[in-house]
């Protein structure tokens, strides 16, 4: 049986959103913000999916991010100022630390590997970059090639489509229980990088695999 091919997530999952903490803190906001803002961004553009209306990810991260700040008393400057420094210190995110010895071992093993994301292909493709992995990587595949957002089934079936690959042959791996749960529904396998030790939500349809790092997810592969 041939090695199925990896799919990665890439927000939270190959970048590190907790780097973002020092960009808010410098505008003069919590840097709890920054996990919120996430959320937020994820709620919205979910919902603009949902009604037919897709929006970049960036689009939606702005929208959001303005109308965090503009109700925050202590920020430093206006709104708008502070939600471009922001944004350009999202786009610079370094990568987990398991990041390059992970993508290196699966790349090792066999395994082709393509990263599917809610964001855009040229983000992604950066932060492989800065990874250091990016010659490991077949294609990163983002919104504007998808037209929609995870988790609903068409996105990874799309991306899918696009390398020519069947849902029953890739393996979704992911932080997200969300994003896993769709890729689920789509009929991928999938793979919990379970970085934190969080229980997973009892309402979505376990993973197949779950791992602490994705140096370990090789290994449950082989």
């Amino acid at each position: 049986m041939d090695l199925p091919v990896i799919v990665l997530d890439v927000n939270e999952t190959i970048s590190d959103l907790s780097a973002l903490a020092p960009a808010f803190e410098a505008e003069g906001v919590p840097s709890s913000l920054a996990q919120a803002r996430f959320a937020a961004t994820l709620r919205d553009g979910f919902a603009l999916m949902i009604t037919g209306d897709t929006r970049s990810f960036t689009d939606v991260a702005r929208a959001v991010l303005v109308g965090l700040l503009s109700q925050t008393d202590t920020l430093h400057r206006r709104a708008d100022d502070a939600t471009d420094a922001i944004l350009t210190a999202f786009a610079e995110l370094p990568p987990h630390d398991d990041i390059a010895d992970g993508i290196a071992a699966l790349a090792s093993a066999g395994h082709r590997i393509v990263t599917l994301s809610n964001g855009s292909a040229s983000n992604a493709q950066a932060l492989l970059e800065r990874a250091g992995v990016a010659h490991s990587i077949e294609r990163c595949i983002g919104v504007e090639d998808t037209s929609m957002w995870k988790p609903h089934p068409e996105a990874y079936l799309r991306g899918l489509e696009i390398i020519r690959i069947a849902p029953g042959d890739a393996v979704l791996t992911a932080v997200h229980p969300w994003d896993l749960h769709g890729a689920r529904r789509a009929g991928l396998r999938t793979a919990y990088v379970d970085r934190n030790g969080t229980p997973w939500p009892g309402a979505f349809t376990p993973a197949d695999f779950t791992v602490h790092t994705l140096v370990d997810l090789p290994a449950l592969l082989a």
